[in-house]
């Protein structure tokens, strides 16, 4: 720990070239990442500035983690009921996501539109 503390560690910052602010009333803050979300309510959030870049810091006595649903099916799946139902992948994954996984009726209902 730094002896003069937060003045010390201001001047610090300043010859470095770094801006440091609170940003008050945060309600939440969401992390996503392709597996999971990460949710910190009411947390305490502190924006450092450089030249071309910011760094956040968030701070909070608990969070929560939900678990995404990852899709279940591969880029082979994806082509497959493109080839099946002679549409582009775009559509085949769209029908795979909402047939959740099942490429018979992916196909059946790409064909049916």
């Amino acid at each position: 720990m730094m002896r003069g503390g937060n003045r010390e560690m201001r001047r610090m910052m300043d010859k470095m070239g770094l801006d440091m602010n609170e940003i008050p009333n945060v309600q939440e803050v969401i992390i996503k990442t392709d597996k999971k979300e990460i949710i910190v309510a009411k947390p305490s959030v502190t924006e450092m500035k450089a030249k071309d870049n910011s760094i956040f810091t968030v701070t909070a006595d608990s969070y929560e983690e939900r678990e995404l649903e990852v899709p279940i099916f591969s880029d082979e799946d994806v082509q497959l009921v493109a080839q099946g139902a002679g549409v582009d992948a775009e559509k085949a994954r769209g029908a795979l996501e909402e047939t959740k996984g099942d490429l018979a009726r992916a196909i059946m209902l790409l064909k049916t539109e």
